[in-house]
């Protein structure tokens, strides 16, 4: 098994920065992708951002604004939030899949373990 543990959350004013965390425990060489995903009240959970050892990918949503990374000595992920908009207020998750793919999945099903999830809120 593989734990996920998000942290970084909070509220912020538009044009802020916030950076989210994702430690993971656990079978973790079991993993080879790693992503995030937010869901927002009343709507159905969307992708963010993935990495594995292929690149990275980004919904154009956040493109060019957010920058995902990872510490693998640290086994930690890493979402860097920047220029905060109203619309990126949701609960945000980290997730791992034991599968690889290039780019790096969007889909929420072939992700295998999932965080609770981190709120965020930003505020006009």
């Amino acid at each position: 098994q593989v734990q996920l543990v998000e942290s970084g959350g909070g509220l912020v004013q538009a044009g802020g920065s916030l950076r989210l965390s994702c430690a993971r425990s656990g079978r973790t060489f079991s993993i080879y992708t790693m992503g995030w995903f937010r869901q927002a009240p009343g709507k159905e959970r969307e992708f963010v951002a993935a990495i594995n050892n292929g690149g990275t990918d980004y919904a154009d949503s956040v493109k060019g604004r957010f920058t995902i990374s990872r510490d693998n000595a640290k086994n930690t992920m890493y979402l860097q939030m920047n220029s905060l908009k109203p619309g990126d207020t949701a609960d945000y998750y980290c997730a791992a899949a034991r599968g690889f793919s290039l780019p790096p999945s969007r889909r929420p099903s072939l992700y295998d373990y999932w965080g609770q999830g981190t709120q965020v809120t930003v505020s006009s």
